[in-house]
C-alpha cells in the first residue's frame, strides 16, 4: 500500500484515507504496511521501542453506520535488559487493534465525550495514538533473556550461569562479627 496523503497534503503513513469506503456500511478495505513509530516508547533501561522502529500493520477498515471500524494487528521489535541478569534482550511484541472512528455529526460523535471516541477528520483516521497505546501495553513488564534465567548472585553480583556449581559465600551473623574481628575465625585459631 502506498502512503496516504493527509488533508494538509503531507505524507503520513499513520493516517488512513477512508474516502474510498464512500460511507457505505459494509464496504471495507485491507491495509498491510509498515509505519515508523514517531517517538521512543516504553520504560528506559528496562524495555523500549526505539524511535523510528517500523511497526508492521495488518488492518481492515470497514464502513459502519456510525463511522469507520479499524481492526487488525500491529507488531514491532523491542529491546531491553533482562530483569534477572541484566543481559540485553531483543524481541517482538504485538497488539490487537479495534477502534471506531466516528463520522462527524453521527449519533456516536454527538453523544460521546470528546476524549472517549476517535473521530474522522475530513474522512481521515489517525491511527498512531491507538497503535502507540496498544503497543506500550503489550510490552513485557519484566523482560527475560530466557524463561529459566537464574539471574545474579546476590553476594558477588556475577551471573549464576557463569559461576561454577556449588558457588557460595561465607556469611557471618552481624551480631557475631565483632567477636570474629577480635578473636579471629576458626582458620586463625588452629595453632
Amino acid at each position: 500500500m502506498s502512503q496516504q496523503q493527509t488533508r494538509r497534503g503531507s505524507v503520513n503513513p499513520w493516517v488512513l484515507d477512508t474516502r474510498m469506503l464512500g460511507r457505505r456500511p459494509g464496504t471495507s478495505r485491507t491495509y498491510e504496511y509498515e509505519a515508523p513509530i514517531g517517538m521512543e516508547l516504553g520504560v528506559p533501561d528496562v524495555v523500549t521501542i526505539a524511535e523510528n522502529t517500523p511497526v508492521r500493520l495488518d488492518l481492515l477498515a470497514e464502513a459502519v453506520v456510525e463511522g469507520v471500524l479499524v481492526s487488525g494487528t500491529a507488531s514491532v521489535d523491542y529491546t531491553g535488559a533482562c530483569m534477572r541478569c541484566l543481559d540485553p534482550v531483543h524481541g517482538e511484541t504485538g497488539a490487537e487493534i479495534m477502534e471506531l472512528f466516528a463520522y462527524p455529526e453521527s449519533t456516536t460523535e454527538e453523544t460521546t465525550e470528546s476524549d472517549e471516541v476517535f473521530r474522522l477528520v475530513d474522512d481521515f483516521a489517525d491511527l498512531e495514538p491507538i497503535v502507540r497505546d496498544a503497543l506500550v501495553l503489550a510490552l513485557p513488564q519484566a523482560p527475560l533473556c530466557s524463561p529459566d534465567c537464574p539471574g545474579l548472585c546476590v553476594d558477588c553480583g556475577r551471573k549464576w550461569a557463569d559461576l561454577e556449581p556449588g558457588h557460595t559465600h561465607e556469611r557471618i551473623d552481624p551480631r557475631w562479627a565483632a567477636l570474629r574481628e577480635r578473636f579471629g575465625g576458626p582458620e586463625q585459631n588452629q595453632d
